[in-house]
């Protein structure tokens, strides 16, 4: 490499604005720029909802070919993805951290970058072995907590699995930051086929309830080294190019422990989050009989649409909170408007569940999943109140508070304790987690009201915020 010619800072900096998508002094308008990082975006949006219908495709193959013989049946695996979706709440946050360190540049640029990428990849696999070790010493009593005694090797995936969707979060943040928005959304959309079809193919072949969840670490490896190809390939076209002749810039000096410990308070936010979202379905398993249990997985699957609906809110009303709370201006606005959204999707959505419960999961669980079917609309109600809750902590979250933290999170250990001593009866058990949520959000509300005493950020240099700058940290 001695014969490039050398790396000034002007050439840095040039080469850190055109891979962050700052594009200014650009030819070109900016109305078509615009439009350029909005079919970006609008691009990854349709993933995601590709990303979900598959999803849901797999909750319906699985529920079918699952028999509640098999171990738990269909109820064990939602118990076990509940687990997983508990655990995965770190990837979710470091991977909007990771795109916003990358769209300022903070992880390198072209060959640092790369070396970035690959000291943090090897951090976190080396983890991800310890917690596959912790987790096959530890399957015994991993499956006696999750309520799937009779799957402990399937219990032992949800450590490794966690790991490995860290390792993937950490790589989608990386090409967020890049702006290569369609191989985010390719590893969305790639990411649940391949659960699907390995985990239909191991769990047909004989191996049921562990067979089906094991498409899910399966599915992180595939899109791992899918990212890490794409990555590869961006860094490959920087250097490629004139501009790109600054390949030999150092990578990032941030570490990833210190990465992780900026991004603590959604973690935690979205810690809460996971566990008034998840919880009740591993509390069901322990509750009710395997056939019952099973039918109050897939009707619970189904109550929780909406929480889908805020998520997509979310990214609209945390840029926006923080654009307000910068100029010195009221954020409350967005919050009702984002609430709002919530609230005209739950009509529908309620009134079907209420008024065509049984119909609605027999013809997208079978017959033999209709026996919790009288519980959806009290669920539906409740995922429907933790919905709003999420936008609640959302908009707390834009605006930098923490301490709402300390109270949500006591309602959240509440809430384990209250359903394992709650009814055998799915109706009155759902009635427990409806009170629960409805707890849940008048703490959530009370505190998210309270008036913002804290100074507003000082505005920094007027520029082009680009779309992955947008993407808001979850919870």
């Amino acid at each position: 490499m001695t014969d490039r010619p050398s790396d000034s800072p002007g050439r840095i900096a040039a080469l850190v604005s055109r891979v962050t998508g700052d594009r200014t002094g650009v030819p070109g308008s900016m109305s078509e720029l615009r439009d350029s990082e909005t079919v970006k975006a609008v691009g990854l949006a349709a993933a995601m909802i590709v990303n979900n219908v598959i999803a849901l495709g797999s909750t319906i193959v699985f529920s079918r070919l699952l028999k509640d013989n098999q171990g738990g049946g269909y109820g064990s695996l939602a118990a076990l993805v509940s687990y997983f979706l508990i655990l995965s709440v770190v990837g979710q946050a470091m991977q909007v951290a990771t795109a916003r360190e990358g769209v300022l540049g903070h992880l390198g640029v072209g060959a640092g970058l790369m070396a970035t990428t690959k000291r943090w990849t090897r951090g976190l696999l080396v983890f991800t072995l310890f917690l596959t070790i912790v987790s096959i010493l530890l399957r015994d009593p991993i499956a006696q907590a999750v309520g799937v005694k009779h799957d402990a090797w399937a219990a032992a995936l949800g450590l490794p699995a966690a790991g490995l969707w860290l390792v993937l979060s950490v790589l989608r943040g990386v090409l967020q930051g890049v702006g290569d928005y369609k191989g985010v959304g390719l590893s969305l959309i790639g990411e649940q086929g391949t659960r699907l079809i390995t985990g239909a193919i191991l769990a047909a072949a004989g191996l049921g309830v562990t067979g089906a969840y094991l498409g899910t670490p399966l599915s992180f490896i595939a899109m791992g080294v899918y990212c890490g190809y794409r990555i590869r390939r961006h860094v490959r076209d920087v250097e490629s190019e004139p501009l790109g002749a600054v390949t030999e810039a150092p990578p990032a000096t941030l570490s990833l422990w210190e990465h992780v410990k900026r991004a603590w308070a959604p973690i935690a936010g979205l810690i809460i989050i996971a566990v008034l979202q998840n919880i009740d379905i591993i509390a069901a398993k322990h509750r009710f009989t395997t056939h019952t249990a099973s039918s109050y997985g897939a009707v619970a699957v189904a109550a929780k649409v909406l929480i889908w609906v805020a998520m997509g809110a979310g990214f609209y009303l945390v840029p926006e909170v923080s654009r307000l709370r910068a100029a010195g201006k009221d954020p409350r606005p967005i919050l009702a408007r984002a609430l709002g959204i919530v609230a005209i999707c739950a009509i529908p959505v309620l009134l079907i569940f209420g008024l065509a419960s049984h119909l609605l999961i027999k013809a997208a669980f079978g017959a033999s999943k209709t026996n919790a079917a009288g519980s959806l609309i009290f669920l539906g109600l409740a995922f429907t109140v933790l919905a709003c809750t999420y936008l609640a902590i959302q908009y707390m979250l834009a605006l930098r508070r923490t301490w709402f933290l300390v109270l949500l999170g006591a309602v959240a250990v509440i809430e384990p304790i209250l359903l394992l001593n709650a009814s055998h009866q799915p109706k009155s058990f759902a009635l427990v987690v409806l009170g629960i949520q409805a707890l849940a959000a008048l703490v959530a509300f009370i505190c998210a009201l309270r008036p913002d005493r804290s100074p507003a950020p000082p505005p920094g240099p007027p520029r082009r915020v680009s779309e992955s700058e947008r993407v808001p940290e979850p919870v």
